[in-house]
C-alpha cells in the first residue's frame, strides 16, 4: 500500500546525495588504483642508480676523481 503522505525529499537533495556517493566511488576507485600502482613499482628495480650498483673504479674503466679544492684570492 502506498502512502498517503506527501514527499518530504526534494529532487534536488536525491540529486546531490547521488551526487556525493558517485564522488566518494570515484575517489575510492582512484586511491586504490594509487596503491596498486604503488605496489607494483616496489616489486621494480628503482631507477635511481645508488654506489652499490656502480660503484667507482670497480674495473669499469673508470677511476675516482680528485677532490676539488678551492682557490680563494686574500
Amino acid at each position: 500500500m502506498a502512502s498517503g503522505g506527501k514527499k518530504k525529499t526534494t529532487m534536488g537533495k536525491l540529486n546531490r546525495e547521488r551526487k556525493l556517493r558517485e564522488r566518494r566511488v570515484d575517489k575510492q576507485t582512484r586511491k586504490d588504483a594509487r596503491k596498486q600502482a604503488s605496489a607494483d613499482r616496489q616489486g621494480q628495480p628503482s631507477d635511481v642508480l645508488t654506489a652499490e650498483d656502480h660503484p667507482i673504479g670497480s674495473g669499469t674503466g673508470q677511476t675516482a676523481l680528485d677532490p676539488v679544492h678551492a682557490l680563494v684570492d686574500i
